[in-house]
């Protein structure tokens, strides 16, 4: 499908370099050192300019109730890219006001199935007629390669939406048989008011996974968006509204967890709370909506996912798949293929052309054509990563390449390669969410399972095997909620996604994502002198 289609077009590129210097093609290349491009090189100006800063309360921008405003930073180099509407609790409350009225009185909820469709639709095409400007609001405000944002995430953004677009007419309940004179049905109910927070790592991909199936299920939405990357969001709401979209049912709220944040998931006006970061914050969501009112939770949380390379694989594919598993979108995703699991008899193979890929990765401004790697989102999550580097030199980890920051300004990092990895180590059990990839030796299957699976995450994992027999067993043997064999990363709109363990709970995306929206009502009737039952 599109999505696959897009996202192997991505690995193409890299994969042509691989193919054409031959099998130890990464092996003439070690000599190539991490250009400075992003020191020495004036930042290129983004073809987009900032339109939106305020929040969307019932159909309109208005300024936050406080007054106040925070700044988002352009991570290339820590400068302030606009002033943002600081959202609080008494805009939440205005948002969930507005909401709250477009369900019980507003027309969405009443219109019919079909006509809400058409909206959805409509939206989706205005998005592919703005995507150059989308993706570049994108990158600016997140750091991400702007053709990764403009031929992929856009993209996707438009196949998601026309997905559940597709879907709004065609959820229904049952006619069910019952041991007597009854007439049985079920009813489908859309939620009522549902809360939406999204993190910084994909904003736009992440608003499509949340507001797609609310909406589509006849919902209305209060959306707070991560601090970090607010631009996004504001402007496709703009364009949600061109397409019809009726007042209040979408409202979007910039701001900070502990405030706005928290508000939306204890508030008692709020039927059902989604939330996409953080395992910690996850608790702390959950906790906040049993303490209120006992709202719906769906949680996609942290992930510390393995990559198995078994003995039989064609190193040069793996090394290549592994190494987009961890370093795409700059290391910055909750599935990202931390672990690095090698097969003893080809793990010193694998080692050394890992390392020299990861030599070979272009870092610089995301602007710039050919760059595969932009900055780390902010300088807090920069330090982070610096942090656990540190913490795998001094546990013993051995460091292959990079580990350092990237040029002089901006929040890049080398990409980074430990090898001699151990499974007590921080780094091959926390989330370290960055260009950071750690190699772990095993023996057989059976330790590769137990390995594995010997982690509070089970998001997802990948597997890289020639042998249908192996790929069968471990993907019914690892317990995650993503098994993607001799590929990664594929997010088609219709492949359901979330964890296992403390990796969250619910799925998003495909049909499965519709039950997180919508209450199942039994209705039953009496039968006099039915023909028959």
């Amino acid at each position: 499908m599109a999505a696959l289609r897009l996202l192997s077009r991505s690995l193409l590129s890299s994969s042509v370099r691989l193919l054409s210097g031959g099998k130890n093609s990464y092996l003439g290349r070690g000599s190539w050192k991490y250009s400075t491009a992003a020191a020495i090189e004036e930042p290129i100006k983004p073809p987009v300019t900032v339109e939106h800063t305020q929040l969307l309360i019932n159909g309109i921008f208005v300024d936050a109730a406080s007054g106040k405003t925070f700044s988002t930073l352009d991570p290339r180099t820590g400068e302030v890219i606009a002033d943002v509407a600081e959202g609080d609790a008494e805009d939440i409350n205005r948002a969930v006001s507005a909401a709250r009225k477009a369900f019980d009185e507003g027309p969405w909820p009443k219109m019919t199935a079909y006509e809400r469709s058409r909206i959805l639709f409509r939206f989706a095409d205005l998005v592919e007629k703005h995507n150059d400007e989308i993706a570049a609001l994108e990158t600016w405000d997140n750091g991400k390669p702007y053709e990764q944002s403009a031929n992929i995430e856009v993209p996707m953004f438009v196949r998601l939406f026309r997905y559940y677009a597709g879907w709004a007419d065609k959820i229904h309940g049952l006619t069910v048989p019952a041991d007597g004179p009854y007439h049985v049905q079920t009813l489908h109910e859309p939620v009522g008011v549902a809360g939406q927070i999204i993190p910084w790592n994909f904003p736009l991909l992440m608003y499509a996974w949340k507001i797609g199936p609310a909406l589509a299920c006849g919902n209305t939405v209060v959306l707070k968006t991560a601090e970090q990357t607010p631009l996004s969001a504001l402007y496709v709401s703009k364009l949600m509204h061109e397409a019809g979209l009726p007042p209040g049912v979408l409202n979007v709220v910039s701001g900070f967890g502990p405030t706005a944040g928290a508000t939306l998931a204890s508030h008692m006006d709020v039927d059902k709370i989604a939330f996409t970061g953080s395992t910690e914050t996850g608790k702390i969501i959950l906790e906040l909506a049993a303490k209120s009112n006992l709202k719906k939770v769906t949680l996609e949380l942290g992930g510390k996912s393995p990559f198995i390379v078994c003995e039989d694989a064609d190193v040069d594919q793996a090394v290549e798949m592994a190494h987009f598993a961890l370093f795409f979108n700059q290391g910055q995703c909750c599935c990202a293929g931390s672990r690095t699991f090698v097969h003893e008899r080809v793990y010193d193979e694998f080692l050394e052309k890992a390392k020299a890929r990861a030599v070979q990765r272009s870092v610089g401004d995301p602007f710039k054509g050919g760059i595969e790697q932009g900055p780390q989102v902010d300088s807090e999550q920069f330090e982070k990563i610096l942090r656990y580097i540190r913490a795998g030199v001094d546990s013993g980890a051995t460091l292959e390449t990079g580990g350092e920051r990237h040029g002089t300004k901006g929040y890049y990092i080398q990409p980074t390669v430990f090898s001699n990895v151990q499974d007590d180590m921080l780094i091959a059990k926390d989330e370290i969410f960055g260009p950071v990839q750690s190699i772990l030796k095993y023996k057989d299957l059976n330790e590769a399972i137990h390995r594995s699976n010997a982690s509070r995450f089970g998001l997802a994992a990948g597997v890289f095997t020639q042998n249908i027999d192996t790929a069968n067993a471990l993907a019914r043997a690892l317990r995650v909620g993503t098994v993607w064999i001799n590929c990664f990363d594929i997010f088609d709109a219709a492949i359901p996604f979330g964890g296992y363990k403390m990796s969250g709970m619910g799925r998003e995306k495909g049909v499965y994502s519709l039950s997180n929206y919508l209450q199942v009502k039994a209705v039953v009737t009496p039968l006099k002198n039915p023909a028959w039952l």
